[in-house]
Formats: structure tokens, C-alpha cells, sequence
């Protein structure tokens, strides 16, 4: 069983049920089921087949439910990217993860305009109209897009479909890593089926649950939790195309929503601007948090204003992601991440890989049917990361007495900015391209509202740079959230003995 097929199944069990709503409009399994068909087939008379990459750049709207279902339904592997991501990083994505079909907006055309012609593998961008862009049909590519609405009034319900095995990958998530690029975290059909599953089933996930999936689409938190997981038993997802404070009010008090998933900034945001607003999740039976720990001072506040139950998990994009939840059947635990969930099993183990007693610290390694089958074409990688069938996470974490776990430190140096992933040799990759600096650091430092954010520390030999150059060209590279927000000047990096650079003496002079 893969998800594409889950939901043919639904849409014959309850066709009329709202599958999702999205700006007021309410569309049901049976209206979802015959687009995505219809989306598949044009997909298929166009020459796309099972294996071919196509990637995902939308926003939160319904481009992106259909363009997942749909690609799926034929075999294709799917690869969501960040619509704000600059055409250094897109294209990087698009030529690295061999696309050769692009589901993206009118607005966000001017980008792939400036990378086309360094990727010739791409035959079609389909584009959803947002009414952001009304001359976006005179782009310079209009020899290769078709109207996103168009593909699927072509399409045909009479689609004969490929044999999808369990291990083919479904879904590439790319994560950045130790080298600077991003890696592909490569996802099964079994691997995204059963996390979903496993996930609804943990949360109690019925046809009565209305799920605000405010949270980015292409971030797999959302994906799986507030989207596959809904669809997988039923339930109505209630699409908010952008977060703010007071759509996710307007659309939980309107909609009665049941469920909210969010990372701790957005609990932090609603908290501040939430005056009034008590009675807005009143038929809200949980609220669930990830991406980051969320400070137990903020979970309780949010608690009491609300009257709600917040349930705090952990997940990784190379495990689908969940891997925990705090249980429904028992008192959650402020401050951990809960127990694994149904058919997912954690340890925290030491550097030899030995399973260490409760309390103890060590890494959180995880197995399971969510886990990846490796990165793509990165086999020495994947060999790292996967070891005798077990997921290495690279955080730090503790198990106590009743198996509940708590992370006590994040993977290594990385920076969360709202809720967004930022790798410190990311930046500092792009930083070392610019001719006048010779060396760099990237740390982060706490932030009122984005809970981190980005700082750098730079040797030049040129006594002109400044800051605001420096900003400005990180702008001209990288995505916003992981431009640094100010920029510190030395004459050398501290380092040990043998010439490592030593973050620590740089966090405490921001301490200071």
C-alpha cells in the first residue's frame, strides 16, 4: 500500500467528506481523487514514468496536494523544495536531484528563468496560477509550461497504473549537510506510508478531526503530520497558505478545528498575539509541536491560555520523521519528546554503539519501517548515517525509567531560525566564495522571536569590508532565513591545537 492508492481508497468509502479546505473552498475525497487521476494521467501522456524526478515548488494550496498525489500515482519520485530558496540553492537541488519536471507557481517563475538554461534536463514546468503574476504566460519559458489547471482538465480518469514495490523511493528531502550541499534523504513508498500511518494511529487521527496545516508543505513535519496523516484516516485538512497569528485564529475558531501542528516559534507568536483569543481553540482536542524543544515555560503558558494539551514529538527528515510522541493514553511529560511511536524503535546508545542505562547521555539512534533507504548518490554517506540497520541522528539525548526521551542538545552546531534548519558550513561555504575573506565561523545565538539566529565571525584582509556588505552578499546566495544577521570582524578565529576552529570561545563572546 502506498499513500496515492490509500487515498483512492477513501475517496470510496466517503466521497462526499471534505478532503480539504483551502480560501473557504471545501473540497471533497471524490473532487481530490479525480484531479489527482486526471493530473497522473497528463503526467503519463506527457512521458513521465515511474522513476522520473519531478519537483514540488509551491506554497501551501492545493498545486501541492494534487502535484504530490498525482506524481506519485504514476511512480514518480517526488522532490519538494523550498519556494524562498534563492536560484543558487534551487538549482543546486533541481540539477543534483535530476529533475525533469517542475511543479511551481506564476510568482516564482522569474527564478527558474535565470536557472533554465543550466538545467536542460527539465521538459515542463507546470504552473499554478496565483494571481500574483497575470503576464506570467510571456516568461521566456513558455516553450515548456502548461497551465497546472490545464494538465488536469486533459488528464483522463481512464489510468492504467504502474506496480509500485514498497522500497521504491518516493519522496527525495533534501537536508544539508556536513559538506556544505544538501544530501537527498531518499524516501520509500513504505517509508512514507507507514510513518503517516503509524502517526495517525498515534494521534488518534479520525474522520471527525479537522487539521490546520499551517506549517510549509515541503517541510516533512507538515507533510506527514498534518497532511498525509489527515488524508490517511479521513479526516479534513485545513490549508493555511502562509503562517500569521491571526489566520491560524480565524480559521480554528471558523472551521472548529481539532488539531493544530506547529514548531515552537508559532506556539510563541499566538501566545503573544492570542489576547482574546481563549476561546479560539475550544474544539481543539490537541495541539502538537516538533522541530525543536519547546521551553516548558511556553507550554505551560500556552496551555493555560488556551486550555489545550500540547503533545511534543521528535523527528528527523531521514526517518519520514516521527520516530516519538508523547503518548494520548497518559500524562505527557514537559520538556520530552515522549515514547516511540507504534513499530518505530529509539535508543540512546554510546560511541561504541552500546545501549547506555536510563538517565545517561548519549546519541539517539532510531529503526524502523520510516527509516530511508540511504542519501541520493551518497553511498559513503549513507553507510555513516545507517549502521546494522539503525538511523544515527547525531543528537544528544536521555531515556528515563518509563522510556520517555528527552533531547538534551541539538545535532552539532546547527541553528534552528523559525523553525527552518540552518547548517553553520552552509553559510560559511558561501561566505569563503567571497574573495576578501579568508576565514569563517558560523554560530547561533538565542532570539526573542525566531528562537536562533544566525551569526558570523570573519577574517579579511581587507580593512573596507564591512558588515553590511557582507549581509548583503549572503543575501545574493542564500535563503533569508539563514542570512546572518550581523557579522563580527576578527583578526584571527580562535582554534586548538590542532587547528580546529573552536565555536565554544565564540558563543561566550556573544555572552558576554
Amino acid at each position: 500500500m502506498n499513500i496515492s492508492d490509500q487515498l483512492s481508497l477513501t475517496a470510496k468509502q466517503q466521497p462526499d467528506k471534505a478532503a480539504y479546505i483551502f480560501q473557504d473552498k471545501e473540497t471533497s475525497y471524490q473532487e481530490l481523487e479525480v484531479a489527482v487521476t486526471k493530473f497522473a494521467s497528463s503526467l503519463k501522456q506527457l512521458g513521465y514514468g515511474k522513476g522520473d524526478h519531478i519537483a514540488l515548488v509551491v506554497g501551501n494550496s492545493p498545486f501541492f496536494v494534487i502535484g504530490l498525489y498525482g506524481a506519485l500515482r504514476i511512480g514518480a519520485t517526488v522532490i519538494p523544495i523550498n519556494p524562498i530558496y534563492t536560484v543558487d540553492e534551487m538549482s543546486y537541488i533541481l540539477k543534483n536531484g535530476d529533475v525533469k519536471g517542475v511543479i511551481t507557481m506564476d510568482v516564482l517563475l522569474e527564478k527558474f528563468e535565470h536557472m533554465d538554461a543550466a538545467i536542460p534536463g527539465i521538459r515542463h514546468y507546470f504552473v499554478g496560477e496565483t494571481g500574483g503574476n497575470p503576464d506570467w504566460e510571456q516568461a521566456s519559458l513558455s516553450g515548456k509550461m502548461k497551465p497546472f489547471t490545464n494538465a488536469v482538465g486533459a488528464g483522463s480518469l481512464e489510468l492504467e497504473r504502474p506496480e509500485l514495490n514498497d522500497e521504491d523511493t518516493a519522496v527525495i528531502l533534501y537536508t544539508s549537510g556536513t559538506t556544505g550541499k544538501p544530501k537527498g534523504a531518499m524516501l520509500t513508498h513504505r517509508n512514507i506510508y507507514s510513518n503517516a500511518k503509524d502517526v495517525a494511529d498515534y494521534l488518534e487521527f479520525t474522520n471527525d478531526d479537522r487539521v490546520i496545516a499551517a506549517l510549509p508543505m515541503f517541510h516533512v513535519f507538515c507533510l506527514t503530520v498534518a497532511l498525509n496523516g489527515p488524508l490517511m484516516n479521513g479526516g479534513t485538512v485545513l490549508i493555511v497558505p502562509k503562517f500569521s497569528p491571526q489566520d491560524v485564529f480565524t480559521i480554528s475558531q471558523e472551521r472548529k478545528a481539532t488539531v493544530f501542528a506547529g514548531v515552537p516559534t508559532m506556539y510563541n507568536y499566538l501566545l503573544q498575539t492570542g489576547d482574546d483569543m481563549e476561546e479560539t481553540f475550544k474544539h481543539n482536542r490537541l495541539c502538537i509541536s516538533g522541530g525543536a524543544s519547546m521551553p516548558v515555560a511556553l507550554l505551560k503558558a500556552f496551555e493555560k491560555k488556551f486550555d489545550v494539551i500540547v503533545s511534543e514529538g521528535y523527528g528527523l527528515s531521514e526517518a519520514s520523521p516521527v520516530t516519538c510522541f508523547n503518548p494520548l493514553d497518559r500524562p505527557r511529560k514537559p520538556g520530552s519528546i515522549g515514547t516511540s511511536i507504534k513499530n518505530v524503535e529509539n535508543r540512546v546508545v554510546d560511541e561504541l554503539g552500546e545501549e547506555i542505562a536510563p538517565g545517561e547521555v548519549g546519541e539517539l539512534i532510531v529503526k524502523g519501517p520510516n527509516v530511508m533507504k540511504g542519501y541520493y548518490k551518497l553511498p559513503e554517506e549513507t553507510t555513516v548515517a545507517i549502521r546494522d540497520g539503525w538511523l544515527y541522528t547525531g543528537d544528544m539525548a536521555k531515556m528515563d525509567d518509563e522510556g520517555y526521551f528527552y533531547i538534551v542538545d541539538r545535532k552539532k552546531d546547527m541553528i534552528l531560525v523559525g523553525g527552518y534548519n540552518v547548517y553553520p558550513r552552509e553559510v560559511e561555504e558561501v561566505l569563503y566564495d567571497h574573495p576578501n575573506i579568508s576565514e569563517v565561523a558560523v554560530i547561533g545565538a538565542p532570539h526573542r522571536d525566531s528562537g536562533e539566529t544566525v551569526i558570523s565571525f570573519v577574517v579579511s584582509d581587507n580593512p573596507d569590508l564591512n558588515e553590511e556588505q557582507v549581509i548583503t552578499y549572503c543575501q545574493e546566495h542564500l535563503a533569508k532565513y539563514k542570512v546572518p544577521t550581523s557579522v563580527e570582524f576578527l583578526e584571527e578565529l580562535p582554534k586548538n591545537t590542532t587547528g580546529k576552529i573552536l565555536r565554544r570561545n565564540l558563543r561566550e563572546k556573544i555572552t558576554q
